[in-house]
């Protein structure tokens, strides 16, 4: 199972891999405003690939419930020199979670390697084009609604949430291979806590295995959400450690189930239990 973008493969047959998240943002739910300096976006950045992360996710759009959105402008004022600074230090794959067409153009062309788009190219149409002329990696995620409204009222037909999830991301791949671009380019986000009750979660989680018929890699965006405290018991705070316990299991039991990646904050302790998990399985 070989992830290819821009002249790159990455080999995730037998080992999963960890994203690691830079958000350059100051209204992200957990760690809005910690990174707005480009340098210091930077220097996280490679502290997480110096922990294990084999990629780095920037994101300068907060889509966190209840999120409004920024501008184009906006989005690269933060994003852009975040981006020349990590090229101009690390060679590993950048990816910039955007479903904004200029965003993606400009960061492809300063060095980033992957789209994370949280609308899956449905966001505006000019984005497909985008990502296949670069040859671009392809995150497509699942979100009911937008984040302003998404947890207002989450439902799902005949309340099946897996089928309904698999339906739609597997519309959405066959979207993004009709800009031409390549199958292998792409991965798959069923979109953890967008628009989902804490029990569609745990569907879809458990639902893994039908959302890899589709025929791309699962990635999981599931560090730091508030199921994950609901689920424990623990309190419902946003701080890394009263629901670091919970998102570890999850990345364990995912892994043992076939999701591939995982983007997270916390790297380490991640990779860890990716790699427990990974030499726990007979067939990686």
């Amino acid at each position: 199972m070989l992830w290819r973008f821009r002249g790159r493969e990455m080999d995730l047959s037998l080992r999963g891999a960890v994203m690691g998240l830079v958000n350059v943002t100051p209204d992200s739910f957990s760690d809005g405003g910690n990174f707005l300096d480009p340098l210091a976006a930077c220097e996280h950045g490679l502290k997480l690939l110096e922990e294990g992360a084999l990629l780095l996710d920037v994101g300068g759009e907060s889509t966190r419930p209840g999120a409004l959105p920024v501008s184009a402008e906006e989005e690269l004022r933060r994003v852009l020199p975040v981006i020349k600074a990590l090229r101009a230090r690390t060679n590993a794959p950048i990816s910039v979670d955007t479903s904004k067409p200029s965003v993606a153009e400009a960061c492809l062309g300063e060095g980033a390697d992957i789209i994370n788009d949280v609308t899956a190219l449905s966001g505006d149409p000019r984005m497909g084009k985008v990502v296949a002329e670069n040859r671009a990696g392809l995150v497509l995620m699942h979100m009911q609604g937008t984040p302003e409204t998404m947890q207002a009222d989450p439902s799902y037909p005949q309340d099946d949430v897996v089928n309904d999830v698999a339906k739609y991301l597997s519309g959405r791949r066959e979207a993004a291979l009709s800009y031409g671009m390549d199958s292998a380019a792409i991965i798959l986000d069923p979109g953890l806590g967008f628009g989902k009750t804490v029990e569609h979660n745990l569907a879809l989680i458990r639902g893994i295995p039908k959302l890899m018929e589709i025929g791309s890699p699962i990635l999981l965006g599931h560090s730091r959400k508030s199921f994950l405290g609901k689920v424990s018991g623990g309190e419902d705070g946003i701080t890394s450690g009263n629901r670091l316990s919970s998102g570890l299991a999850l990345t364990a039991i995912a892994r043992s189930l076939g999701a591939k990646l995982f983007r997270v904050h916390e790297v380490r302790p991640h990779l860890e239990a990716l790699r427990m998990a990974e030499a726990l399985l007979v067939n990686r």
